[in-house]
């Protein structure tokens, strides 16, 4: 955990910076402004560990702007991250037409000494007579030149208005020899440019984000065919949901919410497939009070989810029991329904492994020893629990955790984890079935990933 810790406030000192660079130094002079961007960066990058730790101590005051500065955060990197090619192009640009413009003030005219310059005036810059009026090349007779001025015996200074000869050049004669690359009016200005646009845009999207995370979930119907299910459970229909997130953001009235919409839906059973809480019983113990509330034919069950175990999964564990939700800790459960039978398995969240409250994930447990005639449907937190049940045979896995990704493109990360992260897929020839969840964990945005409650419909070949 200190490792974690650490490598958090590295990385979120390390984006700070980028951002103060980009948003601050790059946009302003060295003056009070850029002195005020620069406090401002270090009090926001404090602000991330801050609220990290004060909403798990119950300093719920610290979630509203600590969360949606992260979310800001968040979109200015990409956004900032996204226009570093452009901006990098059109400075080149710019500096390559400066180039152009001060070579070409900066080159002396040369002018022809067979009178490619003015008439009358000759490569030295001496008054030459008129063709015809003196004489001529072949004339014994010369014009005398006017006497020189005196010149002091030693000087090493060339006579008062001497241009007779050439004189030396150096850089201080270029024009362009003190001009840097390109104009540093340009520079800032594009510079201001691309924060504005960063800025705004990182504001439409997290208030887009904000809206839609703090909007009722969007109900999704699904139907999964299910080699094994008998005809006459044909149709059998499961509400699903996970990653409610009670907690700093999120209260009762959550619950309420998302029972009511299950209860509207009249499944045949109910699945809470995890993370229903960023607390504490005795933090979040009313606003989980609800769930007593659930109606379905064949009964409700829930499994653990990781965070659960960040909030006391053993007082959870009792309490959900105790609100009338079967928890399914390493085990199975018959469903008969309509002449059939359906095995419901759940295994605890991989997250038990080594933390030393309750069990690890035991796929054996749940799903050894059993009737492999029978359709199998585990509920499990992660959908990387597919890897370990497809080993059992297991024919659909339903799952939660990814949040759909929660902040477009935050999913492309998730990827990586996780073999599927919304919708409908398969492991190993086992179907899982990820649901977006009908909270929001951090920050309360969602983008690209709308709340989610899902009614799964089997059916029969």
């Amino acid at each position: 955990m200190a490792t974690f810790v650490g490598f958090a406030v590295l990385v979120t000192a390390l984006i700070h910076l980028y951002l103060w660079k980009r948003l601050v130094r790059d946009t302003t002079r060295p003056g009070r402004w850029r002195k005020a961007g620069g406090v401002a960066a270090l009090l926001l990058a404090l602000l991330v560990p801050a609220t990290m730790v004060g909403t798990r101590n119950g300093s719920y005051w610290l979630a509203w702007p600590g969360y949606l500065w992260l979310a800001l955060m968040f979109y200015l990197l990409v956004l900032l991250l996204v226009l570093e090619v452009p901006v990098a192009v059109a400075k080149l640009v710019l500096r390559r037409r400066e180039r152009a413009a001060t070579g070409a003030v900066g080159e002396p005219a040369l002018v022809p000494a067979g009178g490619g310059g003015r008439a009358g005036t000759t490569a030295t810059g001496h008054v030459a007579e008129p063709a015809g009026t003196g004489p001529t090349a072949t004339s014994p007779v010369a014009l005398a030149d006017p006497p020189a001025a005196p010149v002091e015996t030693g000087s090493t200074e060339p006579p008062a208005g001497d241009d007779s000869g050439p004189r030396a050049t150096g850089p201080q004669d270029d024009p362009a020899g003190d001009r840097p690359d390109h104009d540093p009016s340009r520079r800032l200005l594009l510079a201001r440019g691309a924060a504005i646009f960063a800025g705004l845009t990182a504001a439409g999207v997290t208030g887009y984000g904000v809206r839609t995370a703090m909007g009722p979930p969007r109900l999704d119907r699904v139907r999964i065919p299910l080699a094994k299910l008998p005809r006459g459970m044909d149709g059998l229909r499961i509400a699903t949901v996970s990653d409610i997130h009670l907690g700093p953001l999120r209260g009762r009235a959550h619950t309420e919410r998302i029972v009511a919409m299950i209860n509207r839906l009249d499944a045949d059973l109910v699945a809470v497939v995890g993370d229903l809480v960023d607390g504490s019983v005795a933090e979040l113990g009313a606003a989980a009070e609800p769930l007593r509330d659930l109606r379905s034919r064949y009964g409700s069950f829930f499994v653990t989810g990781n965070h659960e175990y960040y909030s006391g999964v053993e007082e959870w564990v009792r309490e959900v029991d105790r609100l009338g939700l079967r928890v399914l800790q390493n085990e199975r459960q018959e469903i008969r329904a309509r002449g059939g039978v359906l095995d419901l398995a759940g295994v605890n969240d991989v997250t038990a492994a080594g933390t030393g409250l309750a069990a690890p994930a035991d796929y054996a447990a749940a799903l050894g020893d059993r009737d492999p005639s029978r359709p199998v449907v585990l509920l499990a937190h992660q959908p990387v629990a597919a890897q370990e049940a497809a080993k059992f045979g297991v024919d659909l896995q339903l799952s939660g955790h990814t949040h759909g990704g929660q902040m477009v493109p935050f999913n492309l990360l998730v990827k990586l984890q996780q073999p599927v992260v919304s919708g409908l897929g398969e492991v190993d020839g086992t179907k899982v079935y990820v649901t977006n969840g009908a909270g929001f964990w951090g920050p309360p945005v969602r983008v690209g990933a709308p709340p989610q409650v899902t009614l799964v419909e089997l059916r029969a070949p």
